[in-house]
């Protein structure tokens, strides 16, 4: 069975999370869309810039008997503009405004992690 996240990321050398660009607007669509819709020739695949800024987020406490930590999941904001929902990993409590990089994750496609400033 294929991994889902695949159609996400570019299959360069370094992997690129990717979006649909509306070739007469230039709205940014995420995820992108899939190559077997009927609207598909109406965008372009494009590559999401590596680093975004916070836009907003929660802290989520799971259930004891689930055994998680807490986590955090928000919004990332990226050049285009495209704005992404997904884990925060990297801090406790992220910032909002905080830069974040994408990454690649087995579990769930793609995670945002705290990029040095």
């Amino acid at each position: 069975m294929p991994n889902p996240s695949q159609s996400l990321w570019s299959s360069t050398s370094e992997p690129a999370l990717l979006a649909s660009r509306d070739r007469e607007t230039g709205e940014f669509v995420f995820p992108p869309v899939d190559a077997t819709s009927p609207l598909a020739a109406r965008y372009e695949t494009v590559a999401v810039a590596p680093i975004g800024q916070v836009y907003s987020y929660t802290v989520i406490h799971p259930g004891p008997k689930s055994g998680e930590v807490p986590y955090a999941l928000g919004y990332v904001d990226f050049p285009g503009p495209v704005r992404i929902f997904g884990r925060l990993a990297g801090r406790p409590r992220p910032t909002i405004g905080e830069r974040y990089a994408v990454r690649q994750d087995d579990r769930f496609g793609y995670v945002f992690v705290a990029a040095d400033h």
